[in-house]
């Protein structure tokens, strides 16, 4: 609506300083007119433009999504089949923060609750990979590693880079932060 009065007040701007210069009326109206234009389109481009970027953030989050969901999928099939050296990547909630386990690699190890409702030990090598500071229980976590069978749930290791490049490179994301 601001749009169309800001024209309005245009064209008359326009065709005052027209007759104040002697110029054509038909030729300021095909100006203004072609100004009008000009916005409409200028306003159609950002329009599509901001479609374009909501569209790529929505097909990212439903990427990212639909990743997560087929992850619990698969360590839940992991599970059941009591599978290990299963590379996947999911998200889950803290439910536990235990004692980081400092007998050979130290490990940052805490407890992750999935929505398929098992839950999952993770074991983050911290002489390879940054520590994860201020996890909280609650916090969501998410994880791109490779799942052992337990019978508590699962454990989750490789969630860092391999040093010798002889495994997948693992990590751990929490508050938009990766930690490999």
């Amino acid at each position: 609506m601001a749009n169309k009065t800001q024209l309005g007040i245009g064209a008359a701007i326009a065709l005052l300083a027209a007759a104040y210069f002697g110029m054509d009326s038909n030729q300021s109206k095909n100006n203004s007119q072609a100004q009008a234009e000009s916005s409409q389109q200028h306003q159609i481009d950002n329009s599509k433009n901001t479609q374009t970027q909501t569209a790529a953030h929505t097909d990212i989050e439903s990427h990212s999504n639909s990743q997560n969901q087929h992850g619990l999928e698969v360590i839940r099939k992991a599970y059941d089949k009591k599978l290990s050296n299963v590379q996947v990547q999911s998200i889950g909630k803290v439910k536990a923060i235990l004692r980081d386990d400092n007998e050979g690699s130290r490990h940052q190890k805490f407890i992750l609750s999935l929505d398929n409702g098992l839950t999952v030990l993770v074991a983050h090598n911290i002489d390879l990979a940054p520590r994860i500071e201020n996890l909280k229980k609650g916090d969501m976590v998410e994880f791109f590693g490779e799942y052992e069978y337990s019978n508590q749930g699962g454990v989750m290791h490789w969630t860092h880079h391999d040093p010798s490049r002889r495994h997948t490179n693992g990590w751990l994301k929490h508050d938009g932060k990766i930690y490999q």
